[in-house]
């Protein structure tokens, strides 16, 4: 039982957050420092939100560049501040010279909003301390968070890992599930694979995370602790890889399961694979050896309808994969041994990062005047209300504002509702005069609740978060009730501005990031397929190459959606684009199942597999090329290249059928992508003729 509550998610990162916060306040209450101790804890907010919590073997590298950026935005906006210059101007030009981290690296680029947070709440300091206070106490809480969270992850050893490969095992279950309970109810696409897309794109991404986490961790060089863990994520790599595939031959699914009980037999080893992974899923959160496990049963029915169909593929598909995972399932050892490629992430050393972030298409430079423009913003907006500090308008700007249009919209509507809520329960309770131990003890009680609920319940955990903030306030000016009024005002100014930011500043609508997308799931299913059809594929290079390509579709998907939640769009160009979506899932569904034959040396000739190969570059081309120019397209452009010499017919070989599959599904693609480009999006990087790469 105590597993399960110290090791869980959710209380374990709540426990900690709480204890970060709330221990310097009890020693400030001991030594009769009480203020101190809780201007103290509003570091932490700032190390959120530049990461510095995250596991690396860097860790203390970044944890001194993060201090030093936090008391160097401190000092710049108090020095600027006593030479009276305008608070709009400060916040735009800081913005502009701190926008340059995330030119560097994506993780570099979390210091970005963090500095700019510290500025802000410098705003709430200057003048009521000397200079040199505020800039000691960021110093001073980073030290202390990162000496924390280091001894934290010390004593909780591999479990931000575990977390991650725990949630992904979890994903793979209900994908399986998923997948097989949809057997014969739908045999539309349309309506078929939206659902298990979602599920496909969440195990995709949990991958990429466990990637990075094994790259950033000073034990992924192959230290002894890690070793096990990397075992089991390569389990994973090998699950995902034979339960994303399918036939996609809804006709012969249908003819089976009318001549024999082959849906029961199917769904009965998808149900037991799938209940299997959810143990395994908790045996890897909470530190348990995996029982014994087989499925010798279900797997031998399933092997005698194969061979009571033998013209039906269906049955032998099914059998070699669910065969397959039964076999990682047993031995808990992947099917074969990988070196897990390194990081690829883009880093850039500073000069060059500098280079590249003065260049007017960097989208990081835009990032940060559009955020900058916004707190300028927000500070004229104070101004005219008279708010010679309207650090709480910026902070709420800082907060809400998100990567994307549906993110930001989806923030700021739970942070405007849950600031209202908490400000109404927080003005009732002060009435009370509830002394300062009680006080302390509810706010205890509170933090630890809003930690527990804020990743899944963000509107519920700014309830929380709005009532220890007011208290906070009560407790450093004894006034907390004159702050709720203006709070509210601010908190709805804040997010007014971000909405409008985010619709009319350099917007980066998804519609029109979905031409470049769909490009670069073009290009990564093209170097998959030379590596598939090459004289000796490596298996090395042929899985990472596999999970290039589900990224890159899972980027494109996700694209599609969040453009679906635009405003503004064009609904008959992103449904055709939906269409074009769904093939290329097929196709990667496909390259899934490809990969796998090839590391099983089921091989084509070489003259043959040289013919498929031009045939399939000759596809992905003419793809490509209809992505490139604006024009309306025919099936005849002159720029599209010419067919090769006719392929094989007849009896084909799975890998034949395959790529056979394929072939069609670019066929249609090119077709979808000349309809729909009559009616494309008119905005942002669309009035560009040529796509730029």
């Amino acid at each position: 039982m105590w597993r399960r509550l110290i090791y869980h998610p959710e209380v374990n990162y709540a426990l900690r957050q709480t204890l970060v916060l709330c221990l310097p306040v009890a020693i400030g209450l001991l030594l009769g420092e009480l203020r101190q101790g809780l201007l103290f804890s509003l570091v932490p907010a700032c190390c959120n939100l530049a990461g510095l919590d995250t596991p690396h073997k860097r860790f203390f590298k970044r944890l001194i560049i993060g201090a030093s950026l936090f008391a160097a935005s401190s000092l710049v906006v108090q020095l600027l501040l006593f030479h009276a210059l305008p608070l709009a101007a400060i916040l735009l030009g800081l913005a502009l010279i701190l926008g340059v981290t995330a030119e560097i690296s994506p993780l570099h680029g979390r210091l970005f909003p963090a500095a700019l947070t510290a500025a802000i709440f410098t705003l709430s300091l200057a003048g009521n301390m000397p200079v040199w206070q505020p800039m000691l106490l960021y110093l001073c809480g980073t030290a202390w968070y990162g000496l924390f969270n280091w001894a934290w992850f010390r004593l909780w050893r591999e479990q931000p890992l575990r977390e991650s490969l725990s949630l992904l095992y979890r994903q793979l279950a209900e994908y399986c599930d998923a997948k097989y309970s949809l057997l014969t109810q739908h045999t539309d696409p349309q309506t078929a694979l939206p659902p298990l897309l979602i599920r496909q794109q969440k195990v995709v991404d949990l991958i990429s995370t466990c990637y990075q986490q094994m790259h950033m961790l000073s034990a992924s060089k192959g230290q002894h602790d890690y070793l096990r863990l990397q075992r089991i994520f390569q389990v994973a790599l090998d699950l995902q890889e034979h339960i994303s595939v399918s036939l996609h031959q809804p006709e012969e699914v249908q003819k089976l399961v009318e001549q024999s009980h082959a849906e029961a037999v199917i769904r009965w080893n998808a149900r037991t694979i799938s209940e299997r992974l959810n143990v395994l899923a908790d045996d890897i959160l909470y530190h348990r050896y995996p029982r014994r496990f087989n499925m010798d049963k279900p797997i031998a029915v399933l092997e005698k309808i194969a061979r009571q169909h033998p013209d039906n593929p269906v049955g032998q598909f099914c059998h070699y994969h669910f065969s397959r995972i039964a076999r990682v399932l047993h031995t808990q050892r992947p099917l074969y041994t990988r070196d897990l490629m390194a990081d690829q992430q883009r880093r850039l050393p500073l000069l060059r990062a500098i280079k590249s972030y003065l260049s007017p298409a960097s989208s990081a430079l835009r990032s940060a005047l559009r955020m900058g423009v916004m707190l300028a913003i927000g500070s004229l907006a104070g101004a005219a209300l008279h708010l010679p500090k309207p650090w709480w308008i910026l902070m709420t700007i800082m907060f809400v504002t998100q990567s994307g249009y549906s993110a930001t919209r989806v923030r700021i509507l739970h942070r405007s509702l849950g600031t209202m809520a908490g400000l109404l329960i927080a003005g009732f309770t002060l009435h009370y005069h509830i002394p300062n131990a009680w006080t302390l003890t509810t706010m205890l009680i509170i933090t630890f609740g809003s930690y527990l609920i804020t990743r899944n319940y963000y509107g519920w955990a700014t309830v929380d978060f709005t009532v220890t903030g007011v208290y906070t306030l009560q407790l450093l000016s004894l006034n907390g009730e004159a702050f709720l009024v203006p709070r509210l005002v601010d908190t709805l100014l804040g997010c007014l501005i971000a909405f409008g930011g985010m619709v009319w500043l350099w917007p980066q609508w998804q519609s029109g990031l979905l031409r470049k997308n769909a490009h670069d799931a073009l290009e990564q299913d093209q170097e998959a397929l030379r590596l598939i059809l090459s004289d000796d594929p490596q298996p090395t290079p042929l899985a990472w190459q596999r999970m290039q390509v589900n990224q890159a579709h899972n980027a494109l998907y996700n694209s599609l959606n969040q453009a679906m939640k635009e405003p503004g769009f064009n609904s008959h160009y992103l449904a055709d684009m939906k269409l074009w979506v769904t093939h290329s899932q097929f196709i990667v569904e496909h390259i899934n199942a490809m990969t796998t034959l090839a590391r099983e040396h089921d091989m084509l000739t070489p003259d043959l597999a040289r013919r498929y190969l031009e045939s399939c570059e000759i596809a992905l081309q003419r793809c490509q090329q209809r992505l490139d120019y604006d024009a309306p397209g025919e099936s005849n452009d002159v720029n599209i290249l010419e067919s090769p010499q006719m392929l094989p017919s007849g009896p084909l070989s799975t890998m034949e059928q395959h790529l056979q599959r394929i072939l069609g599904h670019l066929s249609s693609m090119h077709t979808i992508s000349s309809v729909a480009w009559r009616q494309r999006p008119h905005h942002g990087k669309w009035l560009t003729r040529i796509l730029h790469r």
